[in-house]
């Protein structure tokens, strides 16, 4: 599915994703700009099991990784089946969890880190576009 010029997704599972592309193209705008390419991909446990361990080095799946590949462009990698698992755990829809990983992922691609400073980040992203976590 292709949501814009500069905004692609590929699924690479039989699983559905909780919101749509065009709305995930919005957020980076806001975000990243219009100009900055990103593409987003959805896999499956195992692939991100693989991707996990060659690029961090941890031998288990993640929920979502982010690549910067230049300074107006990135990859991520959503992993759907860590999703539903993972959203149950952490007491939020599959859609608000979908959309809460994907802003955590913008954020690193523009090189925050964890703490402070990313959490004011995400919590100004999720108010421009009212979703409550």
């Amino acid at each position: 599915m292709k949501a814009g010029d500069n905004f692609s997704i590929l699924n690479t599972t039989n699983l559905k994703a909780p919101t749509s592309g065009r709305f995930l193209n919005e957020i980076k705008n806001f975000y990243l700009g219009e100009k900055y390419e990103l593409s987003v991909v959805y896999i499956n446990k195992q692939k991100s099991k693989s991707l996990n361990l060659k690029h961090r080095n941890k031998n288990k799946p993640a929920n979502v990784l982010s690549f910067p590949l230049a300074k107006t462009a990135g990859e991520i990698f959503i992993d759907l089946t860590e999703l539903e698992k993972q959203s149950i755990t952490f007491g939020l829809s599959k859609r608000n969890f979908f959309l809460k990983l994907f802003i955590h992922a913008l954020c690193h691609l523009k090189g925050l880190l964890h703490g402070s400073k990313m959490e004011g980040v995400e919590r100004k992203i999720q108010a421009r576009f009212d979703l409550r976590f």
